[in-house]
């Protein structure tokens, strides 16, 4: 079993960016641009290791491999993106990795990429990329080849990459450490569990717990499997419930979502991670969410308040006290409109990232993250 951490480590150690990793300070999939640069990356380093993992690491410093961070980000659909662009796509799988010196709110992200036969191109156009192109890895760029040219498989990686991989498993100690930092250090002021399945994995929680007719809910909940040094889930504003049983924990995510200050709790995803007797477990997820619809007239309304509100904040003109509340619940308000057939408000949500970023009050952007993940899970557009 892999000690998430440790690989990371080990990558940036071994030297700079290569044929069979890369490394980025963050991801930007709002847009166009950002989607065709982090496929055409896929593609490279697919093409580049046929017969060993690849990886990309996200929320690290490029000229110095200074561990910054990026927001934790937990959408299992990321999958749906590379498949929607390359035609043979490799299997990808985006691991969020707590690190001792980060903020609670922050991980190293981990992009592995499965060993495949065959080259992955681009079935249809983004961007700057044409449809039919193909990428390669050469040193640390991912160059483009003219189609139809052969794809030269003779990088000799897969030493290399086995024994990064077997140089980060982990051990008893790693666990033991991570249990005791999970509980004692940085949740000390949480109510913080820990549960072993198979007597191998260990699954850590922890968050503000309340009971509310018989159910018992968490909130700014983080979970991590501590064996593999990944964080399974964290929410600054959801609130989840949490069973387990002897071969199974499960998580139900649920959003607070409203309008003129009316409040209800919605199911969004639940996830199950299933442990096996093997030493192998398989997580699996199901959207719950459905989505309150309103008056569409009275939607219109909302709508045209919000862009206006919107307007307003371009321009750098002061807002009055309940426009700056409003402020606060822009992101899930114009949410809720996309999701009521108002289908530009999810890109003028994008489009109000910087402005709602600049904003003194830091929930106006928290706020928007948490919408952006909400709207990632549901579909990707494309």
């Amino acid at each position: 079993m892999i000690n998430k951490r440790l690989l990371i480590k080990n990558l940036l150690a071994h030297n700079d960016e290569s044929s069979f990793y890369d490394k980025k300070r963050q991801l930007n999939l709002h847009t166009k641009e950002g989607k065709a640069k982090f496929v055409k990356h896929i593609c490279a380093l697919s093409n580049s290791n046929p017969e060993n993992n690849s990886y990309i690491v996200v929320g690290v410093e490029d000229h110095d491999n200074e561990i910054l961070g990026t927001d934790f980000y937990d959408d299992s659909r990321i999958q749906n993106l590379v498949n929607a662009f390359l035609e043979n796509p490799p299997t990808i799988q985006y691991e969020n990795v707590p690190f001792p010196n980060l903020p609670k709110d922050k991980v190293v992200g981990l992009v592995t990429i499965k060993p495949k036969n065959g080259t992955s191109y681009f079935k249809k156009a983004v961007y700057t990329i044409p449809a039919g192109a193909i990428f390669l890895r050469r040193g640390s760029n991912s160059i483009p080849l003219e189609p139809g040219t052969d794809i030269p498989h003779a990088y000799g990686n897969t030493d290399t990459v086995s024994g990064i991989e077997n140089g980060s498993r982990n051990s008893i100690a790693h666990t033991l450490e991570g249990v005791m930092d999970f509980v004692t250090n940085r949740h000390k002021d949480m109510t913080a569990k820990y549960k072993v399945f198979k007597e191998l994995f260990v699954v850590c929680w922890a968050g503000h717990k309340k009971v509310v007719r018989g159910n018992t809910y968490y909130s700014r909940v983080d979970i991590e499997l501590i064996n593999e040094q990944i964080k399974l889930f964290y929410s600054a504003l959801d609130e989840v419930s949490i069973s387990y049983n002897e071969d199974s924990f499960s998580i139900t995510e649920y959003v607070a979502l409203g309008l003129n200050d009316r409040t209800s709790y919605y199911p969004l995803e639940e996830v199950i991670i299933r442990f096996e007797d093997n030493g192998y477990y398989k997580m699996d997820s199901a959207l719950l969410f459905d989505p309150p619809q309103y008056n569409r007239k009275m939607m219109f309304h909302i709508y045209n308040s919000n862009l206006a509100l919107l307007t307003k904040l371009e321009k750098g003109l002061s807002l009055s006290d309940r426009e700056q509340k409003d402020l606060l619940n822009l992101p899930s308000t114009l949410m809720i409109c996309h999701l009521n057939g108002f289908t530009e408000a999810k890109q003028r949500l994008a489009d109000a990232k910087p402005l709602l970023k600049a904003w003194p009050d830091e929930q106006a952007y928290i706020s928007f993250k948490e919408a952006m993940r909400i709207l990632r899970k549901m579909k990707y557009d494309v």
